[in-house]
């Protein structure tokens, strides 16, 4: 990988994110709360899995009705987590250690307890009124879907103070920005401004699509919210090397795809067209769904790539798939009524797939082997489970398991005082499934995942190479190239739970050899006939193409 600081705007061609909630992930003043400076102290085991990059879910000054997604100063730590000298430190070592560090950039809204919306909530002449979406009565706008209806009756709320109701897409107590206002335009660059030259290498962009509102749309994905998309892009280019901008807008593919502009405006979308697909094709064992959204992918700009990830870190979002799809999904995986959030599920990766390590592996193999950048969640990699008793998003953050020990390692505080509980399910218990355990045996799903991302690391075919589909007759199998100049590199998938037959009509590659990529083993050369792999259950093989 480049070094942070090294010129060029490609750097993120070759990176996997591990993405983290600092709450939950190492307490190192025993007051119970994960915090800046623990997680600094675990930037060697971050580094060591692999990956390029660190992705921070909101560590801003919150009143945290929304896991702090509803800001209520942007430019500042939440005194739980640390200070801004914290903040500092740890993107030092971050950089000394060779990772770039990610944080989300809540756009779209505030918290009701910004001051802006404390001084705008009094109405007309008032401070900071225009920075939010008001109107006398909660007809405008009626094209806007709900976003989440389970917890909101209507996109508008009223505000006694000055009699009138404010917009707001997501929940009631994060009224979203007026960005018809130039100064609210102007305000959040400056807030990007001035994490950029703190040294951020980059945001994932919250809630992307909904930032404008004209009567008669949906309000989402409007030609206004690109345009300032574009503006934010500008800004990030300027900065050597240029800053990395990722996507979160859950659409369908057509639009999805705009979010890319013509290069200008995010380098990275995360592909939510493909996530529920990974788990349908898993789940029903057939590669039809895979195939279907992999040929609908639209081709990307030049520079631009897809993110993939196994759930969107809390839930399993099913908002793009068919009611059909959505139920079988719903009864495979959330048989648990209280798995299932708005239109979606709330589990951890391993009681998602009950605890089916080969499963687990083919879909981690799937996000690594595709075009684009693998995003890992904290906990997957030692198999954490999750907490249904806990509300919300809380059931899937439950604190990372280091040891054995008191707390699993993650703070010396009382159990009581934690922010967060540590999992102690029989089947998932944290004595059982934690850092220290699965460090010391070779054969362990973290020890194993370590392996397949230095693999994918090093290649630079999984970089930078186009992908091409071979057909395979056998409905459980899905094959596919990733190609780059004259190299390529076989991917064969088993979503079967049995052992099954690929038979490839490879003759494109004849007189070339099949090197597995792993253990490096040499396969019969390529000829005229089909060629035949037996593939083991939920099984998948990588093959260097080899000329001879």
């Amino acid at each position: 990988m480049n070094s942070p600081h090294s010129p060029g705007a490609s750097w993120f061609r070759d990176l996997v994110i591990y993405e983290v909630y600092v709450r939950a992930f190492r307490d190192s003043n025993g007051d119970g709360i994960g915090d800046l400076k623990g997680l600094t102290e675990k930037i060697g085991y971050i580094r060591d899995l692999g990956v390029g990059a660190v992705w921070l879910l909101p560590i801003f000054p919150s009143p945290r009705r929304d896991d702090g997604y509803d800001i209520s100063d942007y430019r500042g730590i939440h005194p739980d987590l640390g200070t801004m000298d914290d903040f500092r430190e740890l993107l030092d070592r971050a950089h000394a250690a060779g990772l770039r560090v990610l944080t989300d950039l809540v756009l779209n809204h505030t918290s009701d307890q910004h001051r802006w919306f404390q001084s705008a909530r009094y109405g007309p002449g008032h401070p900071f009124h225009d920075y939010y979406v008001w109107s006398p009565n909660p007809g405008r706008y009626r094209d806007a879907r709900i976003i989440f209806p389970d917890f909101e009756p209507s996109n508008w709320t009223f505000e006694p103070l000055c009699n009138l109701y404010y917009w707001h897409r997501f929940y009631h107590h994060q009224p979203d920005l007026n960005y018809d206002n130039p100064e609210v335009r102007r305000e959040m660059l400056d807030v990007a401004r001035f994490w950029l030259d703190m040294g951020v290498d980059g945001f994932r962009v919250d809630a992307a699509p909904y930032l404008f509102e004209r009567e008669g749309t949906p309000c989402e994905g409007l030609p206004e919210t690109h345009a300032f998309l574009r503006e934010l892009r500008g800004l990030c280019d300027r900065y050597q090397p240029a800053r990395l901008l990722i996507a979160e807008a859950n659409q369908r593919p057509s639009e999805l795809v705009k979010y890319f502009g013509a290069g200008d405006e995010f380098h990275m979308a995360f592909d939510f067209p493909l996530m529920p697909r990974l788990f349908q094709a898993v789940r029903a064992e057939k590669a039809q769904p895979l195939e279907e959204v992999l040929r609908a992918r639209p081709a990307l700009p030049a520079g631009c790539q897809w993110a993939m990830f196994l759930r969107n870190h809390d839930e399993l979002t099913l908002e793009t798939v068919s009611e059909e799809t959505r139920k079988f999904l719903w009864d495979e995986l959330a048989q648990d009524p209280r798995a299932r959030l708005n239109m979606g599920i709330r589990r951890r990766l391993w009681p998602l797939m009950n605890g089916g390590r080969r499963q687990i592996e083919l879909l981690h193999g799937l996000i690594l082997s595709l075009p684009g950048c693998a995003v890992l969640y904290y906990g997957d990699e030692i198999e954490m489970g999750d907490d249904l008793s806990l509300g919300d998003r809380d059931g899937v953050r439950t604190a990372m398991q280091w040891t054995m020990g008191v707390n699993a390692g993650f703070s010396a505080a009382p159990a009581e005082k934690l922010a967060v509980p540590v999992v102690h399910d029989a089947e998932y218990h944290y004595a059982g499934r934690n850092v220290q355990s699965f460090d010391r045996r070779p054969t362990s799903f973290l020890n194993w995942l370590r392996r397949m991302v230095k693999v994918h690391s090093v290649d630079p075919i999984f970089a930078g190479g186009g992908m091409r589909l071979v057909p395979c007759a056998h409905p459980s199998i899905l094959a596919f190239t990733r190609e780059l100049g004259d190299a390529a590199m076989l991917c064969v998938f088993n979503l079967s739970r049995y052992v099954q037959p690929a038979v490839l009509d490879l003759t494109p590659w004849k007189g070339r050899v099949p090197v597995e990529e792993i253990g490096k083993a040499w396969f019969p050369q390529i000829g005229e006939a089909p060629y035949l792999f037996t593939m083991g259950p939920h099984s998948f093989i990588w093959c260097r193409l080899e000329s001879v």
